[in-house]
């Protein structure tokens, strides 16, 4: 069983076809999916497909592509939401120096706020890095909040070791499938203890649907990748990295979902 612990299931992308998209992922042996929130709206969107759907849950947070645009109350807010029984962790949040979407000051003060958020309400956050390591890793030590995973790894073999020995998971999508990426190497040296899946949709589909809207069913060919790259079966990926998942999210055991 394989459980996508990061997917955008609100968007434009599935409109129409929700249902049958999470069809097709039970039938690919998905028992679970973590939808997660990249705003106000669309945490709200999150929480709304989880009450839905009892094997969905959500997690709400502000991206820092969006970071700019938060009304002055959006903590609160956003502590309101994390109260939802169906919420499981706060975020997506994070750096991103690549895009700078948003001012680098106003992606690190929301970043930090939210960190701090999650500690108050004892939630684990969901990371979004994408070339900020150094930023990152001090924003995160400041804030002292050691119950987190980094989404969509890309990072080289030593800042995973740095992020696992701070005591947060690492997380990967299909960019497994995509040939020469620091995700081999990571895997190799890290081993599968506290690693989990996801596919990022509707994003990042691995090969062999690149270039395809990516849905959860196609979470499979990522087990798949990463069992060739850890020299273990599809099986023992899918199901360790289930149990971690279950444990990083505090979701019920597999035969109660």
């Amino acid at each position: 069983m394989l459980i996508d612990t990061h997917a955008h299931l609100f968007y434009k992308d599935f409109a129409g076809q929700l249902d049958a998209v999470l069809d097709r992922a039970r039938a690919a042996g998905v028992e679970a999916i973590i939808c997660v929130g990249l705003d106000l709206a669309t945490s709200r969107q999150a929480i709304a497909l989880a009450e839905q759907y009892p094997f969905i849950w959500a997690t709400v947070g502000v991206h820092p592509h969006d970071a700019a645009d938060v009304p002055e109350d959006y903590l609160g807010q956003l502590a309101q939401l994390a109260g939802h029984p169906r919420v499981v962790a706060i975020g997506e949040m994070g750096l991103d120096f690549y895009r700078n979407l948003s001012p680098a000051d106003t992606q690190q003060r929301v970043f930090r706020e939210q960190l701090e958020l999650a500690k108050s309400v004892d939630l684990p956050v969901v990371v979004h890095n994408r070339e900020a390591d150094d930023s990152l890793y001090a924003t995160l030590s400041a804030a002292g909040h050691r119950r987190g995973v980094v989404h969509c790894f890309s990072s080289d073999v030593p800042f995973a070791r740095r992020v696992l020995d701070f005591g947060f998971e690492l997380s990967f999508t299909g960019t497994v499938t995509f040939g020469k990426n620091h995700n081999a190497a990571v895997l190799q040296a890290v081993g599968l203890a506290h690693i989990m899946v996801e596919t990022d949709c509707p994003y990042l589909a691995p090969a062999p649907r690149r270039g395809k809207t990516n849905e959860p069913s196609y979470l499979q060919h990522t087990v798949a990748a990463i069992a060739e790259i850890c020299g273990a079966t599809a099986e023992a990926v899918g199901e360790t990295t289930a149990a971690n998942a279950r444990r990083f999210f505090g979701l019920p055991a597999k035969e109660n979902l």
